[in-house]
């Protein structure tokens, strides 16, 4: 295993020690969270952890669940979440989040704005002082509104790509829409990009994550380092 899913797999696993027994989790996508629900698994499976139920953010999120024996659940059930776990694909000094990567965000934020807390695991690698130094923010567009919304995010700055599958096509989302890669360079003041983005009708969500997290779980050469909102 290349040390980069090393701190991915330390990282997951010391999230999972903040599950207690009858919490609902909401589960996020991606590689860090992959592992995550297979340390899940294992502890429901040793009788450590007991009446768990998850709520996906992804459908490929609810079958890994199911691979490893995660009870679901959904928001019809259960309108809260006790705990999330989900990864990002960069994080700020402020804790401010890019997402997205996996195409899941909308979902994602969903997830995240129904919990009573979220925590955020990542290897050292995503860690930056300004959001955009490493990622561009994903956006997800009605199709409806691809031509107004694309010149829209040029208009303010970004140089954007539509994300597409192997083959050329455009890559569809779990709600059937489209995402443009929006590449703004570095974010200076997050909290005003994400009030712009979030103006505009035809965007059904983007991947700026401000202030969402509650902890951040950080694995690298140096160990594990826990970052809060408070510190």
């Amino acid at each position: 295993m290349k040390s980069i899913e090393i701190y991915k797999k330390k990282a997951a696993e010391k999230a999972c020690e903040f599950i207690q027994d009858g919490m609902i989790i909401g589960m996020g996508s991606g590689s860090t969270t992959f592992y995550a629900l297979e340390k899940i698994g294992e502890l429901i499976r040793s009788g450590q952890l007991k009446n768990i139920a998850g709520i996906p953010s992804s459908l490929n999120t609810a079958k890994l669940a199911g691979k490893f024996g995660i009870p679901l659940t959904d928001f019809k059930n259960h309108s809260q979440i006790d705990l999330t776990l989900d990864g990002a694909d960069e994080v700020d000094q402020y804790l401010n989040m890019i997402k997205g990567g996996g195409g899941a965000h909308l979902r994602e934020k969903i997830v995240f704005q129904a919990s009573k807390s979220n925590i955020v695991i990542v290897d050292k690698s995503k860690m930056s002082q300004k959001l955009g130094s490493k990622r561009p923010v994903p956006v997800e567009i009605l199709p409806f509104a691809m031509e107004v919304e694309s010149q829209f995010l040029e208009s303010i700055g970004a140089k954007i790509s539509l994300r597409k599958v192997p083959d050329g096509n455009p890559y569809i989302t779990d709600q059937q829409n489209f995402i443009f890669d929006a590449d703004f360079g570095i974010i200076e003041k997050p909290e005003e990009m994400d009030s712009l983005l979030n103006s505009r009708a035809g965007i059904m969500a983007h991947g700026l994550f401000v202030r969402m997290a509650s902890e951040v779980i950080v694995a690298g050469e140096e160990g594990i380092e826990i970052y809060s909102l408070t510190t």
